[in-house]
């Protein structure tokens, strides 16, 4: 029932989750946050059971701060952290596969661009300008093919998610009243908005 879905723009990347956790017909929480902070300039939005969401989404996260610890500070580039989260799920894939699909976004600072890439749960890997994962392909593709393009502004961006968001409110049989949106620039990883706070457990 996830719904994530991501868009790149002229300055950076802007990524969006539902902020449900629920199973079968229960929902357990209203203000989850699947958009796991990797880096200071990169994020990933997880879609999947949430025990694995939070494993996963803290394994990499973790591996990530030791091979940056153990660089004297030095960052992965977004195309090599998509690549290591690509080996991570082809290895587990061939023992105990985790159920999750995402969004990897991130801002490379030596090349002043913006990156998104797809991956789901089989380890493929695609880099692309938007994409969606869960329910949420089935009313937002539609809505990024028709408003993506190639020299997108920030507000543009923050706009096309919104239709996103709009739709699957007007559409999706499933209630999914909060999102939480992120954007990922020069600036680093910032919250735009959300509809329930994340820290109020």
């Amino acid at each position: 029932m996830d719904s994530i879905f991501a868009v790149k723009y002229r300055d950076g990347v802007i990524i969006a989750a539902d902020q449900q956790n629920a199973r079968s017909i229960l929902v357990y929480q209203h203000n989850l946050d699947k958009i796991t902070e990797l880096t200071s300039h990169s994020a990933m939005g997880l879609s999947g059971p949430n025990c694995d969401i939070v494993n996963f989404g803290e394994y990499i996260q973790k591996n990530l701060a030791l091979y940056e610890h153990m660089n004297h500070g030095s960052k992965l580039s977004t195309s090599a952290q998509a690549n290591f989260v690509r080996g991570i799920l082809a290895e587990a894939l061939r023992k105990g596969p985790y159920q999750v699909n995402l969004m990897l976004g991130g801002y490379d600072e030596k090349s002043k661009e913006g990156s998104l890439y797809y991956i789901d749960y089989m380890a493929t890997l695609q880099k692309v300008n938007f994409g969606v994962q869960g329910y949420a392909s089935n009313f937002c593709l539609s809505i990024f093919d028709r408003e993506w393009k190639e020299d997108m502004s920030y507000e543009e961006a923050v706009e096309v998610i919104e239709h996103c968001i709009g739709e699957l409110n007007k559409r999706f049989m499933i209630d999914q009243p909060n999102f939480i949106i992120k954007a990922i620039n020069a600036d680093g990883v910032s919250v735009v908005k959300y509809g329930a706070d994340p820290d109020d457990n």
